[in-house]
């Protein structure tokens, strides 16, 4: 694997000198999935939980045609307050590297800046997938998953998506997916979503078990950690399966397509639900990467 050049924080390059775990973070939440000012309050709050949990933040973006790992807090503010962010996923690091762009890295995206910088576990709010619909529109996020040994701590898939379908596409394509402290797959802004999951662990040091297995194995796919949105922000199943067809049906109506489908359909949710999908978001964000950090720090020891 050829890997480029890297530019890294200073924090994360030592925790990576001497071995202590990290955590990668993608940064087109902060670009693209919140206004401004919660983005870059969200953006600290996600750094703090994973120091606070034993391991170093490296939030990933593109900068002036640098790919960075770990951000100072000037550069999260720039991506929160900044107008011409480029989401970034695997087809578009040669065109911003060339023509210096500034960016905000995807799931898929930071899933292969994770690979380059030898970081071994990421944490998202949730996962793109198969769309709605026909099937044929399928997030790049899950063939980075099937063909990147990185664990990616998450809420599930977005609830606006065909989990079913999702699922069955993880399943063809050999990607592990693991419950935390569930037996179901979580529907993102709800705890439950009907559908059962083969594996599951309930601590970190389980986790870190898991994927040091599967690392070892070779196979060269990524492992899916799935944890529940935190009880007190979970909002009912039902509650949001209205607001999200509502909010595609709107979206139909308007011949919303492409990039523009995902934020679009988050942003109408949260108007349909009076804010509180973006609460229950909010949450999940950071317990997700104060889980990661423990599954990171466990995973620090086993291999050590």
């Amino acid at each position: 694997m050829t890997v480029p050049e890297l530019t890294f924080h200073p924090s994360v390059r030592a925790a990576l000198d001497q071995g202590q775990p990290v955590v990668a973070l993608e940064s087109t939440v902060i670009s693209h999935g919140l206004p401004w000012p919660e983005n870059l309050e969200l953006a600290r709050r996600m750094e703090a939980r994973v120091r606070e949990n034993g391991a170093t933040p490296a939030t990933v973006a593109l900068l002036q045609g640098q790919i960075r790992i770990g951000l100072a807090d000037d550069e999260l503010r720039h991506l929160a307050q900044a107008k011409d962010i480029w989401k970034i996923s695997r087809r578009d690091y040669a065109v911003a590297l060339a023509q210096k762009r500034d960016g905000a890295t995807t799931v898929a995206g930071t899933l292969i800046a994770a690979q380059w910088a030898g970081i071994r576990v990421f944490a998202t709010g949730g996962i793109g997938g198969v769309h709605r619909g026909n099937g044929t529109d399928i997030s790049a996020d899950l063939p980075e998953l099937a063909r990147t040994p990185v664990v990616v701590v998450c809420a599930g898939a977005k609830a606006i998506l065909d989990l079913p379908a999702t699922l069955e596409w993880l399943e063809t394509h050999g990607v592990p997916v693991v419950g935390y402290g569930t037996d179901e797959f979580p529907a993102f802004f709800s705890r439950t979503s009907g559908l059962k999951l083969e594996a599951r662990a309930d601590s970190a040091e389980a986790v870190a078990a898991l994927a040091h297995q599967l690392f070892g194995l070779g196979l060269g796919s990524g492992m899916l950690v799935c944890v529940p949105c935190p009880a007190e922000a979970a909002r009912p199943a039902g509650e949001m399966e209205r607001a999200i067809a509502a909010a595609l049906g709107e979206a139909e109506a308007q011949g919303v397509r492409g990039k523009a489908v995902t934020p679009f359909l988050l942003a109408r949710v949260s108007e349909l639900t009076h804010g509180d999908s973006k609460a229950a978001n909010l949450a999940l964000l950071e317990n997700n990467a104060a889980v990661a950090a423990c599954i990171a720090a466990a995973l620090n020891r086993l291999e050590r």
